[in-house]
């Protein structure tokens, strides 16, 4: 598939960067525009295997503000929407920076593109907006129903974008994600924030009684499924997930495992989130029918990931989240 350019928001970040990575390697003859506001969660880092490359571009911006990347988006055929402020936790500390980026940014970014008439735009949601689901899964077609100001913010940049697919007969794609892993993840997530304080030799703080349950993806799986939407003529919403689960303290009691850290010494219960979904489950019928289904799995892939975290601790090593030291 040719394109005269793809552009990727939040590229410096988490899954922005793997989404960078498989974009450049299946896009060959592509350029790739990368913007990101480079937040304390992104690192321009993350992006040096691309970075070298003629065809790979990276800019600073806010996607809040338009008028600093507007000319960026001529000649660009693709838009990916990555970026996003995604910690559920700062969302209930800081709720209208999450609506000023989350929202507001997503929705700049879908006028420009619809004004510089971009051909097709993904945009990278969350399973969170489908709310608490304590038994079953969510398919496409499920009533969103948020239940912390972060799920919200995400929430209310698909109704604007679903709006718009109407209005102006764009090709839209939203894709509902469960929880990413992986490396180049910061550590205010469970899994890079267990194995940082493990390897400080600090306690890991866990909400409540830890119960809560999450289904956990690969970031290479979801950069897969991101391409594979994106070579498709298809519109609309679709969930990417896998069916492996665990609880918090199931994967807290994993990393000291692989650690050799005692979890009755090392695992610290701690004041729970003023509303904590006890277990999200999204159906992904409708994307394995394309042909995609994950291939990784967090139990295989963990100890790789706790090794790159213990190569590039340094990376990390001003962070300042309040559970981190």
């Amino acid at each position: 598939m040719g394109s005269r350019g793809i552009v990727i928001t939040g590229g410096a970040g988490f899954i922005g960067s793997h989404i960078c990575e498989e974009i450049y390697n299946k896009f060959p003859k592509s350029k790739i525009i990368i913007l990101d506001k480079l937040t304390y969660a992104g690192n321009k880092k993350y992006l040096k295997n691309i970075l070298h490359s003629k065809r790979v571009k990276f800019y600073k911006v806010d996607i809040a503000k338009p008028k600093t990347y507007s000319k960026l988006l001529n000649n660009v055929d693709i838009a990916i929407n990555v970026a996003a402020e995604s910690h559920v936790d700062n969302s209930f500390e800081a709720p209208l920076s999450f609506s000023l980026t989350n929202t507001v940014g997503a929705h700049a970014f879908l006028l420009k593109c619809i004004e510089l008439k971009v051909k097709k735009l993904i945009h990278i949601s969350s399973d969170e907006v489908y709310g608490e689901k304590l038994k079953g899964s969510c398919d496409e077609n499920q009533k969103i129903q948020p239940t912390n100001p972060y799920s919200a913010s995400k929430a209310a940049a698909e109704i604007f974008i679903n709006s718009y697919k109407y209005s102006y007969k764009k090709e839209i794609i939203t894709i509902r994600g469960n929880n990413v892993y992986g490396i180049k993840q910061y550590p205010e997530k469970l899994i890079p924030r267990c194995i940082i304080n493990l390897l400080r030799n600090k306690k890991i703080p866990i909400h409540g009684n830890g119960k809560n349950e999450r289904y956990y993806l690969s970031a290479i799986d979801f950069a897969k499924a991101v391409v594979l939407l994106i070579k498709k003529k298809n519109n609309g919403v679709y969930n990417v997930g896998s069916k492996e689960f665990y609880s918090n303290t199931e994967i807290a009691k994993l990393i000291c495992k692989h650690l050799k850290k005692d979890p009755k010494k090392f695992i610290s219960y701690v004041k729970d989130r003023p509303y904590n979904d006890k277990r999200y489950s999204v159906s992904t019928n409708k994307i394995r029918h394309l042909g995609w289904k994950p291939k990784y799995n967090l139990l295989k892939d963990l100890p790789k990931i706790i090794e790159w975290y213990k190569n590039n601790l340094t990376l990390y090593k001003n962070c300042k989240w309040k559970n981190l030291n």
